[in-house]
C-alpha cells in the first residue's frame, strides 16, 4: 500500500470539509489484515455538541446489504445450502417459483415494488405483500435494484433457517467474532454514540434528468420501489432511535467505517472470518449486469453486492469500485461507501452524516477511491 496514495486519500477527506459541506466523517482503509489508515473528523451535529471520532456510529442506508447479504449466504451453507438452492426450499410461499438465492441476492426477482401497502416496521406485513405480489418481470429478463423489499426477502430466509431475525444473526455469526461495530438493530446501549444525519439538496437540473426524473414520477417504477414498503421516507425518520433499533437489513445498519471495512477484508479473504470461501465467492462474482430498471442506468450485481458494470469492449463503465473488474461493495443513500479489492488485498469504507442526493456514490467518496488506487 502506497504512502503516497493514503496520504492523497487524506488530502481528499480533508478537502470535503473545506470546500465541499462535510460536518462530520470517517474513512477506514484496510490493507492484507491491518488497518492502514484511519482518521475521523468532524462533529456529530450542526451545533457542535458531539465531536466526530472513529468510534462514531452513523446509519448507512444500503450499504447495510453487504453485511445482510453475508448472513444468509452463511445462514444457508451452515444447512449445506447456497445460491443455487430454489427460494421455495426455504420460504415455500415466495412468488417467483424458479427463483434461486442468487436470482433474489441479485435483484433478478421482479419484486421491487409492492401493490399491496406494507408498513416497513411490520415483517410480518412486508412478508404476505410480497407473497401476494406478481412479479413485473422474471429472472431471466433483466434486473432492477430491490432498495427496501430486499430487506424482508433476506431477512424472512434467515429468519425461517436459524429461528432468529437476520439482525440477530449477524451479530452472532460474523460481527461478534471479528469484533466488528456494525449492527442491524442497535441496542439502546449504543444510542447516545449515533450521528445526526442531515440530507442533501438537488439542482432544478438535476432533478429533471435520469432516475430522478422517473423517481418523481407518480407511479413509475422507481418510484413505487423507494416506496414499497412504506415508512421512512425522511432523513429525519432516520434520526430516530426507531429506526436505528429496528433491525432492517435493506436500509438500516449502524456501525462505524472501521468496522465496514474490516468486514470487507473478510469478503475478500485478507483476514481469518467466518466468511468461506463460497460464501465470498458468492459475493464477489457477477450474477447479472446491464440496465437497471430501476436505478434507470447500467448495474451489475454479485449476491447482494455491486461491481462495476463493463462496457462491451470489457473496460469499466465507471469505477466506484477501483479499477479491478474483481472490486466489489455496496454504497448507502447520501454518499455512504465500502468496498473490497481482492486483487489488491485493499478494502475501504467512508461514513459521513452530511448526505448527498445520490443513489451511487458521490465525489466525497469516488475521489477518495480514485486516490487509494492511484
Amino acid at each position: 500500500m502506497s504512502p503516497s496514495a493514503l496520504g492523497e486519500l487524506l488530502s481528499v477527506f480533508e478537502e470535503n470539509f473545506r470546500s465541499r459541506g462535510e460536518i462530520g466523517a470517517s474513512v477506514s482503509v484496510w490493507w492484507r489484515g491491518e488497518e492502514v489508515l484511519s482518521a475521523a473528523e468532524g462533529w456529530c451535529e450542526k451545533e457542535r455538541t458531539r465531536a466526530w471520532t472513529a468510534g462514531t456510529l452513523v446509519p448507512v442506508y444500503s450499504a447495510t446489504k453487504g453485511p445482510a447479504a453475508a448472513t444468509l449466504l452463511l445462514a444457508l451453507d451452515a444447512k449445506g445450502l447456497g445460491p443455487e438452492t430454489l427460494v421455495r426450499e426455504v420460504w415455500p410461499a415466495f412468488p417467483v417459483a424458479e427463483a434461486t438465492f442468487a436470482h433474489l441476492l441479485s435483484h433478478q426477482c421482479g419484486l421491487a415494488a409492492l401493490d399491496r401497502k406494507a408498513a416497513v416496521w411490520d415483517h410480518a406485513e412486508v412478508v404476505a405483500a410480497i407473497e401476494a405480489q406478481a412479479p413485473a418481470w422474471r429472472p431471466g429478463e433483466g434486473h432492477g435494484y430491490h432498495p427496501r423489499t430486499f430487506g424482508t426477502m433476506v431477512d424472512e430466509p434467515v429468519r425461517r433457517l436459524t429461528g432468529k431475525p437476520l439482525g440477530a444473526v449477524w451479530r452472532e455469526t460474523i460481527a461478534e467474532p471479528l469484533g466488528l461495530e456494525f449492527w442491524i438493530g442497535l441496542p439502546e446501549s449504543e444510542w447516545p454514540r449515533v450521528a445526526r444525519l442531515y440530507p442533501g439538496k438537488a439542482s432544478a437540473e438535476e432533478m429533471q434528468d435520469g432516475f430522478y426524473k422517473e423517481f418523481n414520477t407518480e407511479g413509475s417504477l422507481p418510484r413505487r420501489a423507494f416506496g414499497s414498503p412504506t415508512g421512512l421516507r425522511s432523513v429525519q425518520e432516520m434520526n430516530d432511535p426507531k429506526a436505528w433499533s429496528a433491525g432492517l437489513p435493506a436500509m438500516g445498519g449502524v456501525g462505524t467505517a472501521s468496522a465496514l471495512a474490516k468486514f470487507y477484508q473478510a469478503a475478500i479473504g485478507a483476514i481469518e472470518s467466518p466468511l468461506n470461501e463460497r460464501v465470498r465467492q458468492a459475493l464477489g462474482v457477477v450474477r447479472v449486469s446491464g440496465d437497471d430498471r430501476v436505478l434507470m442506468q447500467p448495474t451489475a450485481f454479485s449476491c447482494g453486492c455491486q461491481l462495476d458494470p463493463l462496457d462491451g469492449s470489457g473496460k469499466k463503465v465507471r469505477e466506484l469500485y477501483g479499477p479491478s473488474v474483481h472490486g466489489f461493495g455496496h454504497p448507502g443513500a447520501g454518499g455512504s461507501h465500502a468496498l473490497g479489492d481482492p486483487d489488491s488485498g485493499v478494502s475501504f469504507a467512508y461514513v459521513m452524516n452530511q448526505m448527498e442526493l445520490s443513489v451511487l456514490p458521490g465525489r466525497k467518496s469516488v475521489e477518495m477511491v480514485r486516490a487509494l488506487f492511484s
